[in-house]
């Protein structure tokens, strides 16, 4: 009977230990489903992952290669492209009601804020923000089934700890002429988000991340359109005085706008 009791136990082990083995496996796998099935029925656009992976022991994980597209009748590869996430989350709540994430951190991401003209409030990311908000209807990507959206976009989540860093604006505009201007963005830091019982929802905390963005983003992209424009009249007014080298200066100055750090 001992014997038997031991081997019972020996095999519990190692069925445990096979168990943890195939969920940190397979983790990482769903992760990136939920992103790519979720996310588009909260934004109505494009949003893809390249890979991601998540310890169910240390609440560790890191998502890399994500890419979130832009609304119709936007004309620039994506809105948001970033390298490398890292997430933190309370193992114990992955199978409550509520997952626990201790801190994202998104790394040196890429925002494309395209405009036309000088109209800084019609861009892209807004046109996002209105669609998370259930501003303007719209179809979602084919791709996501009907009921992700009742069942993951619904989730509730509490969030400790979130900051963008590193951040890049690239600014398009029809006033560039096809070209983009590369503009640094602060550090968008936030903390405390669902704190209560009923937490927050994917959507919100999306909707939340997005507003944070367009504060920093909008002045960021005005300033450097204003700029631009102003760089492009007074090289088009020394082209006009003339002079032997008139064409070069002219060239060189608005290349120099798109070289802006």
């Amino acid at each position: 009977m001992k014997k038997l009791i031991i081997r019972i136990a020996v095999v519990a082990a190692l069925l445990i230990v096979v168990t943890l083995v195939v969920a940190f496996l397979y983790l990482g796998s769903i992760v990136k489903k939920g992103i790519e099935t979720v996310g588009p029925t909260i934004t109505k656009t494009e949003m893809k992952l390249d890979s991601a992976t998540l310890s169910i022991l240390s609440g560790s994980g890191t998502l890399k290669g994500f890419l979130l597209g832009n609304p119709e009748g936007f004309k620039t590869t994506q809105a948001i492209k970033v390298g490398t996430t890292s997430v933190g989350v309370r193992p114990g709540s992955l199978m409550g009601d509520k997952v626990h994430v201790t801190h994202v951190r998104v790394e040196s991401p890429e925002i494309t804020f395209e405009v036309q003209g000088l109209n800084v409030k019609a861009n892209n990311l807004s046109k996002i923000l209105d669609n998370v908000s259930g501003g303007a209807p719209a179809t979602p990507a084919p791709t996501s089934p009907p009921a992700a959206k009742s069942e993951g976009a619904a989730r509730k989540l509490q969030v400790d700890d979130f900051l963008i860093s590193g951040a890049k604006l690239n600014v398009s505009s029809t006033l560039l002429g096809g070209q983009q201007m590369t503009v640094p963005l602060p550090e968008i830091h936030f903390t405390n988000l669902g704190q209560g019982p009923d937490g927050i929802t994917v959507a919100e905390l999306t909707k939340r991340v997005l507003n944070e963005v367009l504060a920093v983003a909008i002045p960021a992209a005005e300033k450097a359109l204003r700029e631009g424009a102003k760089g492009m009249t007074d090289a088009v007014k020394d082209f006009t005085k003339g002079g032997t080298n008139s064409l070069d200066k002219v060239t060189k100055g608005v290349g120099d706008l798109f070289k802006k750090k």
